[in-house]
């Protein structure tokens, strides 16, 4: 009984310490270029990011950016601001990253297969990709702030 209750408690101990490490993910980052901050954050167990500033130059007449370039002409007037360009991110302790997402560039209007990890905490490499092969992809690098 003493042995199952140490192996509890180490097991409860372990997971703690991964979802502290998933966690680490979370936050506010600016995309590669410092134009646009994305939050990330935790939800339904998986992560997600969206888009929550943008600097004013991008803006047209006054209004955040549209996401003209999105195939789906009924959504082309939404607004940038608000958008969810990350989801389904999982995180992977083995690998230490997050994988088995999707990530959408705006710029584009195409959704692509995601993983990311941390470097030094405080930068986000992502990696979309297609056809479900990692070598066939672009790379971004976020980096944290505050909103």
């Amino acid at each position: 009984m003493k042995k199952l209750t140490i192996l509890l408690l180490l097991s409860i101990y372990t997971l703690v310490g991964i979802a502290q490490e998933a966690d680490k993910i979370t936050g506010i980052w600016w995309n590669d270029e410092k134009t646009t901050k994305i939050k990330v954050e935790k939800k339904d167990g998986k992560y997600i990011g969206t888009i929550v500033y943008m600097i004013p130059e991008k803006y047209e007449n006054g209004q955040p950016p549209k996401d003209d370039n999105n195939p789906d002409k009924a959504l082309q007037n939404r607004s940038l601001i608000g958008l969810q360009i990350l989801s389904g991110l999982e995180y992977d302790a083995k690998d230490k990253e997050w994988e088995k997402g999707s990530i959408y560039d705006p710029k584009s209007g195409k959704t692509y297969d995601c993983y990311a990890w941390l470097e030094n905490n405080d930068l986000l490499k992502l990696k979309g990709f297609v056809a479900g092969i990692r070598m066939l992809g672009r790379s971004s690098e976020w980096y944290r702030t505050e909103l």
